[in-house]
C-alpha cells in the first residue's frame, strides 16, 4: 500500500459520516456537480482574500464521494467534456483560442487535471476537487437525503438530513440537476419542457461506458468496414443488418444511408482529434441496433446507441457518451433523487453492450456508477429568468457581464412532442445557430428564498434555454460568480438575491480573474427564436 499524503488523509477526514446533532456554517452547497464544488470553493477563496481567514462551509451530497468528487463528470464518467463553440471567424477577429476564454476555476482546473482539450480523466478531476475542497478548509459530507428543511421569511435556515443531522448557514447553494434543494426549501418547478406545455416531454438519459482493449486504429478500422458494407447494396447481409436498425421502413434505410456520405460523397469516417474522437456517420449505431433486434429510434425501443462522442485517455481507455435511454419527466426526476442510479433495465442493455463489444475486440466494458441526467425541469420566481432569445441576443450588457460562452441548443434525443406542435403553429425549421452570449448570474437567484441559488441545469431557463444553459462549462461560470457574491453577501450581512452581477464582476476585475467579453447580438436569428418560443407558450414566472 502505498503511503497516503497529507492532502489524501484531510481528505478522508473531511468526508464525515452524519449523526445527530446541530452544525452551523456560513454557507453550504447541496450537489457535488463540478459547478457546485466551484462555488463553495470560490466563496471560501474569496472570503479568505478579504479577511484573511477561511469561512466555515460544508459541501452536502447525495452521492458517495469516496467513489469520487464531481457529480456526473467524474462518477458517471462524463470524460468527454463539452467545450466552448466559438466560431472561427470570431476567434480569429478576436485573437481567441479554440474554447473562446474559460472562466478561471475552470481553466485552472482542467490545468491541474491534465486536460488537453476535451478529455479528462476521471480519477485525476477527482484529485483536484479534493485537493481544492482541501486547501480551502471546506468540509464535504457524502449520501446526504434532505429529510425536511427549516425557512423563516423568505430564507431558508437550516436542512435537517434523514440521519437527523440539522446543519446551519447564511447563504446556500444548490447545484443539483433537479433543483432538489430548491425543492425542499418550496421553491417551484416546472417539470420537463413545460415551458413549451411539454411537461412530461425530457431529455434522454446517458449511461456512459469506458472500453478497454480496443485501440483507435482498431475502432476506425472496423467502422470503415461497416461503412464499405452498408453502402454496398451488393452485400446482401449487411443490408439485411441496415433494415432490421431500420425497423423495416423504408423511408428510415434511406435516412441512414444519407448521413453515412458527406456531400461530396465520400463516407462519413470518424475524426479523430487530440484526445477525443466524434462519430460522424451512423454505420457503429446500426450495426449494434442490428445485433440487438431493435429499431434505432430512441422512443420506439427506448434506447438507442447514438453517434458517440469519445474520450481517449492513457492506457487503451475509451470513455463512451453514446448510449441515451428515453425517459419521462417524472423519471427524469425519480432518477435524480434517488442518486442518478442507472436502473436494472439499464443495467441489462449494458450486458447486450458488452457482448457487442467484446465480439468486436474489446477486452471489457465497464459502465459508469452514475447517469448523466442531463436535464430535469426548471426552477421559477428567479431574479431574472433566461430564455433562448435572450442567449441569442447576447446574454447579458457587457458592463455587467461575468464572461462569455458559445454552445448550440443541444437538445441531444430530442423534446418529444416538439415537432408536431411547431409544425402545427407553422414552424417548419427547428434548427438556430449557437448563441455566443455574455454571462450573469441573476438567472440562478430565487426571490422568494432569497439566501439561496440554483447552479445547474434546473435554474431559472425556459424556452430553448435549458440546451445551451446546461453545459457544465457555462455553469462553471456561473457557480464562480455565486462563490463570490455568497461571500459578497455574507460579509455584508445580504442575501445572495441582493447581489448584483457587476458587484461580482468588480472582484473578477480586482483580482485579474475577468475573462473576454465578446458576446454576439444575433439580431434576426433572435427574433426568430423569440416568435418560435412566444408561439409555443414559453412560460415566464418571474
Amino acid at each position: 500500500m502505498g503511503v497516503l499524503s497529507l492532502i489524501d488523509i484531510n481528505s478522508l477526514l473531511r468526508i464525515q459520516s452524519s449523526t445527530s446533532g446541530v452544525r452551523t456554517y456560513d454557507i453550504i452547497g447541496f450537489g457535488d456537480e463540478l459547478p457546485g464544488v466551484f462555488a463553495v470553493v470560490a466563496a471560501a477563496r474569496e472570503y479568505r482574500r478579504r479577511t484573511n481567514k477561511y469561512p466555515r462551509v460544508l459541501l452536502l451530497s447525495k452521492g458517495d464521494l469516496q467513489a469520487g468528487i464531481g457529480g456526473h463528470l467524474i462518477r458517471g464518467g462524463l470524460a468527454c467534456l463539452d467545450r466552448s463553440q466559438i466560431e472561427q471567424s470570431l476567434r480569429d477577429s478576436l485573437g481567441l483560442d479554440t474554447f473562446g476564454d474559460p472562466p478561471a476555476i475552470y481553466k485552472e482546473f482542467l490545468q491541474k487535471a491534465g486536460v488537453r482539450a476535451v478529455s479528462l480523466d476521471p480519477a485525476k478531476g477527482n484529485a483536484v476537487l479534493r485537493q481544492m475542497l482541501t486547501e480551502t478548509h471546506i468540509d464535504f459530507i457524502s449520501n446526504v437525503g434532505i429529510k425536511f428543511v427549516n425557512k423563516q421569511a423568505d430564507k431558508l435556515v437550516s436542512i435537517t438530513t434523514f440521519n437527523n443531522e440539522t446543519f446551519t448557514a447564511k447563504q446556500f447553494i444548490d447545484a443539483t440537476v433537479n433543483a432538489e434543494l430548491a425543492q425542499a426549501a418550496g421553491v417551484p418547478k416546472l417539470k420537463g419542457f413545460a415551458t413549451f406545455g411539454l411537461p412530461e416531454s425530457e431529455l434522454a438519459v446517458s449511461l456512459v461506458f469506458e472500453t478497454q482493449g480496443l485501440t483507435v486504429t482498431e475502432l476506425k478500422n472496423f467502422e470503415l468496414q461497416l461503412l464499405k458494407r452498408f453502402t454496398n447494396f451488393a452485400d446482401i447481409e449487411a443490408q439485411k443488418w441496415l433494415w432490421t436498425a431500420a425497423g423495416n421502413n423504408d423511408q428510415v434505410v434511406q435516412q441512414l444511408r444519407k448521413d453515412m456520405v458527406d456531400a461530396n460523397g465520400k463516407l462519413k469516417t470518424l475524426w479523430v482529434g487530440t484526445d477525443d474522437i466524434v462519430i460522424r456517420s451512423p454505420a457503429l449505431s446500426v450495426a449494434y441496433h442490428s445485433f440487438r433486434n431493435l429499431k434505432f429510434s430512441l422512443y420506439e425501443s427506448g434506447m438507442v446507441f447514438d453517434k458517440a462522442n469519445i474520450a481517449i485517455l492513457p492506457g487503451g481507455r475509451l470513455f463512451w457518451n453514446s448510449l441515451l435511454f428515453a425517459v419521462t419527466a417524472s423519471t427524469a426526476e425519480a432518477l435524480a433523487r434517488g442518486g442518478s442510479k442507472p436502473n436494472l433495465p439499464m443495467l441489462s442493455e449494458m450486458n447486450y453492450l458488452e457482448k457487442w463489444f467484446k465480439s468486436i475486440g474489446a477486452s471489457d466494458l465497464i459502465p459508469a456508477t452514475e447517469l448523466y441526467i442531463r436535464h430535469a425541469g426548471n426552477i421559477t420566481n428567479v431574479v431574472q429568468p433566461l430564455d433562448g432569445t435572450n442567449m441569442l441576443m447576447g446574454g447579458v450588457s457587457s458592463n455587467e457581464a461575468l464572461g462569455t460562452f458559445g454552445y448550440h441548443f443541444d437538445v441531444r434525443g430530442g423534446i418529444k412532442g416538439i415537432g408536431e406542435k411547431a409544425y402545427a403553429k407553422g414552424f417548419t425549421q427547428l434548427g438556430f445557430q449557437i448563441p455566443i452570449y455574455n454571462v450573469g448570474f441573476q438567472h440562478s437567484l430565487i426571490k422568494n428564498v432569497r439566501n439561496l441559488a440554483v447552479v445547474s441545469p434546473g435554474s431559472g431557463f425556459t424556452g430553448m434555454a435549458p440546451g445551451s444553459g446546461r453545459i457544465v462549462e457555462y455553469n462553471s461560470g456561473v457557480g464562480q460568480a455565486l462563490g463570490i457574491a455568497a461571500t459578497i453577501a455574507l460579509l455584508s450581512n445580504r442575501n445572495l438575491a441582493d447581489v448584483k452581477n457587476r458587484e461580482v464582476r468588480q472582484v473578477l476585475a480586482e483580482t485579474r480573474r475577468l475573462p473576454r467579453i465578446f458576446g454576439i447580438p444575433k439580431i434576426a436569428e433572435a427574433t426568430r427564436l423569440g416568435e418560435f418560443e412566444s408561439a409555443l407558450g414559453n412560460v415566464f414566472i418571474a
